[in-house]
């Protein structure tokens, strides 16, 4: 038998003035989507904010159906849009962020597994990284060098 470990490395920020200015931006952008969540549901909102390399910024937020599989999650949604309207601009960085209204979230909701396959495949198919800046509805920042930090191992395109 042999052991392996894997390291899971982020950069901590206790406030979001310490980020550079344009991962200031799509974590504004993520918490201005908040708004425009549909989650009448669970009551969870969710919001994403993409930057694209050429500066624009793209957002996202959950929608929810009564048919909990059909529901769409922020980080989708943002790619949806960034793909859609600006099919070939790279994606430098994505932030997420999440409010519930009946308790304060202090710590970084990472996005599901689902967003986390749909990230790293983008990035694959970019060739580039893409930052993930993960807040809650206050407290500290955690944030990951690529998608492929938050799922190591991933399944891609070349196991088919």
């Amino acid at each position: 038998m042999q052991k392996n470990s894997l390291l899971l490395e982020w950069e901590y920020y206790a406030d979001k003035n310490a980020l550079v200015f344009a991962e200031q931006q799509a974590l504004a952008m993520a918490k201005k989507h908040l708004q425009y969540s549909h989650s009448p549901y669970s009551n969870f909102k969710v919001g994403a904010g993409i930057q694209l390399v050429n500066g624009l910024f793209i957002g996202g937020s959950n929608q929810e159906n009564a048919s909990y599989p059909l529901c769409l999650c922020a980080e989708r949604v943002a790619l949806a849009a960034a793909a859609a309207v600006h099919p070939n601009i790279l994606i430098q960085a994505m932030a997420v962020t999440v409010k519930h209204p009946n308790k304060i979230i202090d710590k970084p909701a990472m996005p599901c597994g689902a967003c986390r396959q749909v990230l790293c495949e983008v990035e694959q198919k970019q060739q580039q990284a893409i930052r993930i800046i993960t807040q809650g509805e206050q407290g500290g920042i955690y944030v990951f060098k690529s998608a492929l930090a938050i799922l190591p191992m991933a399944f891609d395109a070349s196991y088919l």
